[in-house]
């Protein structure tokens, strides 16, 4: 069958000027509907951003409020993050309805059976399903993890299979770094359970052994004093939610008495407050004089 120069412009004519105005239409609508989005993303991080200037300087004087609410996904630079990503994910979704209904619309117009189309279509989307299972699953626990926020770039995170800071998160993979410097990428289907380090607070726990003739009154006096610097030190004012707490005479065992003290922090970073504790208190034992608990004795050592 040979098309003439005449059917072809019926076709440009009927159908052509259709399938045009249909693909017009949907890029028009896709342009419309991400430029909704972008401005829904800009104005919800201009707001943050407003009252971000506007907050009272006095307000952030509040060290135990202002890390709180970093730790906890309630600051406003990771709430922009979050709003970006969700942003992203929405124009990806917005992308993918338009071209498949644009393809379906010129389809009919052609004047191909949609029937046998959508049912081959769905019969390979079952196999399909089937085979790729695995990369759905992973895909629908990503949406939720961006949704709920249960991490970010930068927390550190325990997945069961591997402990690290996040570097990247996507719809798929969660890629961090542990602290032999190894990255994992890890299935986000496979993640059964998440520990973040990085959210609410962490405890520093210090124990001194002293010995047991020294005055108790006398060491926690001094502990508390190191304490009491460690909180006015700018230094550490950002990883301090509260002043280190001595808790007092926590054990007696022979010659020793052990003192404990006790520090909230700012998450993940626990064990820097304790190994700068440990220092100070060394230093201040050492100043007042007050003696460690004797060396026992050696056992089983021939001359």
């Amino acid at each position: 069958m040979t098309l003439t120069w005449e059917q072809v412009q019926d076709w440009l004519l009927s159908d052509g000027v259709s399938i045009l105005a249909v693909i017009v239409l949907a890029l028009l609508t896709r342009w419309l509907l991400h430029r909704a989005i972008g401005k829904v993303v800009a104005s919800v991080t201009d707001r943050n951003r407003r009252a971000e200037e506007a907050r009272p300087q006095r307000a952030y004087r509040l060290r135990s409020v202002r890390i709180l609410q970093q730790a906890a996904g309630l600051g406003d630079d990771r709430q922009n993050q979050r709003v970006s990503t969700i942003g992203s994910l929405l124009r990806s979704v917005v992308t993918f309805v338009i071209v498949l209904v644009t393809l379906l619309t010129i389809m009919q117009i052609i004047g191909l059976p949609l029937g046998p189309v959508l049912a081959s279509a769905g019969v390979g989307g079952i196999a399909l399903g089937f085979g790729a299972q695995t990369l759905v699953k992973d895909f629908i626990s990503g949406i939720f993890m961006i949704f709920e926020d249960q991490y970010g770039v930068g927390d550190v995170i325990d997945t069961g299979e591997a402990i690290g800071t996040v570097e990247e998160v996507g719809l798929r993979v969660t890629k961090l770094r542990d602290g032999n410097g190894v990255i994992w990428y890890i299935r986000n289907g496979e993640i059964t359970r998440i520990g973040n380090r990085s959210q609410g607070w962490s405890v520093a726990v210090v124990d001194t052994p002293v010995s047991y003739s020294e005055n108790a009154e006398r060491v926690i006096e001094v502990l508390d004093r190191v304490a009491q610097e460690l909180d006015e030190d700018p230094a550490w004012s950002d990883r301090l939610l509260d002043k280190p707490k001595v808790a007092g005479v926590e054990s007696i065992t022979g010659t020793a008495m052990t003192i404990r003290t006790v520090a909230t922090c700012a998450p993940n970073q626990n064990l820097a407050v304790q190994r700068e504790l440990r220092e100070r208190i060394k230093a201040a034992l050492d100043e007042a004089g007050i003696q460690p608990p004797p060396a026992p004795p050696a056992i089983g050592v021939s001359r």
